[in-house]
């Protein structure tokens, strides 16, 4: 697997977990019966939330698989 492939693999799992994330609180609002701004709220905040956690699951697998240490193939 080329370096190309690997980072487009890994930044299509992050869009997917960042997407989520993001659509998990206006539907659980929805359930509830938010409002529209309470919807867009609940998106913006479910939006932060992701972004927080792609960022930390991506230092975290920099620990793990020791990306930071090791030089880059070409």
């Amino acid at each position: 697997m080329s370096d190309a492939e690997r980072e487009a693999g890994n930044r299509k799992i992050k869009a997917g977990f960042l997407l989520l994330v993001a659509v998990s609180p206006p539907l659980i609002a929805l359930q509830w019966g938010a409002t529209p701004i309470q919807l867009v709220v609940a998106l913006a905040v479910g939006v932060v939330l992701g972004l927080a956690l792609v960022w930390y699951l991506g230092r975290l697998a920099k620990e793990f698989t020791g990306e930071a240490r090791r030089p880059r193939r070409r």
